[in-house]
């Protein structure tokens, strides 16, 4: 039977990505860490919360892109999967292990780069634009995401204004508070 290996990962970073070249091929890979936090309540009604840090990282023309775009505490949405990496400890240890995310797509999140630098997101808060791989193994090619203005639709001749009702103008987009996302 056929594995199935997937990870779907939303965070913040924890350091600035760290570009590097392959020397066999000369391939760009970044490595970047990335915190997911989770808060609960407990059966007391306490609020707890846990925060998870996972090494990711990325290889080809999407590296260059992490390392161009993002900083320390930048929001990013990861789709990937895990590899097992084994080495032998250099000072005697015996083997050791960990587990590490590939990223295969990413896509810019948050405030569209109110924070500073440029995020090349689509603007307005929680909006994204998104980056794939191209599906070639271990890194791809494809171009960054286009950079994108918040403005609305041009009506042309054959494009009818918006709908109204006695509440007013009906949104094309949905309107969603941060407590109606289940995650």
């Amino acid at each position: 039977m056929r594995g199935y290996n997937k990870v779907i990962l939303m965070g913040n970073l924890t350091r600035d990505p760290q570009l590097r070249y392959l020397p066999a091929n000369n391939m760009p890979v970044v490595d970047f860490g990335l915190a997911m936090n989770r808060r609960w309540k407990t059966p007391q009604g306490e609020d707890r919360d846990e925060t998870t840090f996972v090494d990711v990282s990325a290889f080809g023309k999407m590296a260059e892109t992490i390392n161009q775009y993002f900083t320390k505490g930048k929001p990013i949405f990861i789709e990937g999967r895990l590899k097992f990496d084994q080495w032998e400890d250099k000072q005697g240890g015996g083997k050791r292990s960990k587990l590490n995310v590939v990223a295969e797509t990413f896509t810019f999140i948050g405030d569209g780069g109110a924070s500073g630098g440029a995020s090349g997101g689509a603007g307005g808060a929680g909006a994204g634009a998104s980056y794939d791989s191209g599906g070639e193994a271990e890194g791809g090619g494809g171009s960054p995401p286009p950079r994108q203005q918040n403005r609305p639709p041009a009506r042309g001749p054959g494009r009818p204004a918006p709908s109204t009702n006695e509440r007013g103008p009906i949104s094309e987009e949905p309107q969603f508070k941060g407590d109606d996302i289940p995650f």
